[in-house]
């Protein structure tokens, strides 16, 4: 395929760095993105996931190392890269003074395309992104879901390779998020390769085949999810509620029960393979808390026990 590596990447990043003065906000990170695939950036905010995302995107130089986007350098090609991608950014961008068909005719107009040709790309977005009924509408008056379709539907106006999506559904409500992910779905089905950067751990275990997870700028962890969570947690997660303040007190008494044991203000958080054994003998030792409950392990315990619990400005 034109613009792959040889080793089948179309992204390829080896020592990739970013500096603004003295502040190195990416740290020699080394990653590789397959044709086909989604691929994520984990991380709390300052990790350094934008940074990279508009260094892959061409908006960004590097300050170091080696970026390699569809077969070229961003650097000397950054054109011909822009022409082949797609970019969703973290805020809406659109023209509130078009409609929405406009918005997406407009766009459509500066890759060189003729007028008959994006009045057809417009009409198969605007049904992809199920906005035809809104078509001939203003833009402000839309919903923050419509919104964040129009602008997927506008970075696909050039049938782009590569899709890049930075925090794609950030304050969208719960339905919304979930219409979005059906349609990125469906964009990876037809054999577009995503790029996402979030902060939502079901996100991105409902998006991404493979992710990373950064952290001060470098790459903590790297894997599907599935595969970081065996890696990282254990199967299964106790949660044994307390009155806040009295939790410490049992610790020491399921200490050995677990793999590992997490304190918090209210309660304690046994990670363990067999929840329910691991609760019956909480219990035959006298622990009686509030409330329990046995989950599953996910991304989130997967991402906290790499990054901390401590907030991130």
């Amino acid at each position: 395929m034109l613009g792959v590596e040889g080793d089948g990447a179309l992204v390829r990043a080896r020592g990739l760095s970013k500096r603004f003065g003295d502040f190195e906000a990416v740290k020699g990170i080394d990653l590789e993105v397959r044709p086909g695939e989604a691929f994520g950036f984990l991380g709390p905010n300052g990790a350094g996931k934008s940074s990279t995302m508009r260094m892959i995107s061409c908006v960004s130089p590097r300050t170091g190392g080696e970026l390699s986007v569809l077969g070229m350098d961003p650097g000397r090609d950054g054109p011909a890269i822009r022409a082949r991608l797609g970019v969703v950014p973290q805020q809406d961008n659109l023209d509130s003074e078009l409609t929405v068909r406009q918005n997406l005719q407009v766009y459509g107009r500066y890759f060189g395309m003729s007028k008959a040709h994006v009045r057809q790309k417009a009409t198969e977005l605007l049904e992809f992104a199920q906005l035809t009924e809104r078509a001939d509408a203003e833009v402000e008056p839309l919903s923050g879901g419509m919104k964040r379709r129009l602008t997927i539907a506008r970075s696909l106006v050039n049938d782009p390779e590569l899709l890049l999506l930075d925090e794609p559904t950030t304050g969208l409500d719960p339905q919304a998020r979930h219409l979005l992910w059906d349609r990125l779905f469906r964009l990876k089905q037809q054999g577009t390769t995503l790029i996402v950067t979030t902060h939502y751990m079901d996100e991105a275990e409902q998006l991404c085949d493979r992710l990373v997870v950064m952290d001060g700028g470098r790459i903590a962890a790297e894997g599907s999810p599935g595969e970081l969570i065996s890696r990282y947690s254990t199967r299964e997660v106790l949660e044994l509620r307390f009155t806040p303040g009295t939790q410490g007190e049992a610790e020491p008494r399921v200490a050995d029960l677990a793999d590992r044991v997490e304190v918090l203000p209210d309660r304690l958080l046994l990670y363990t393979d067999d929840g329910e054994s691991a609760l019956k003998a909480a219990h035959d030792r006298g622990v009686a808390p509030v409330s329990s409950l046995v989950r599953r392990s996910t991304l989130e315990d997967v991402f906290l026990r790499l990054t901390g619990r401590s907030l991130v400005d």
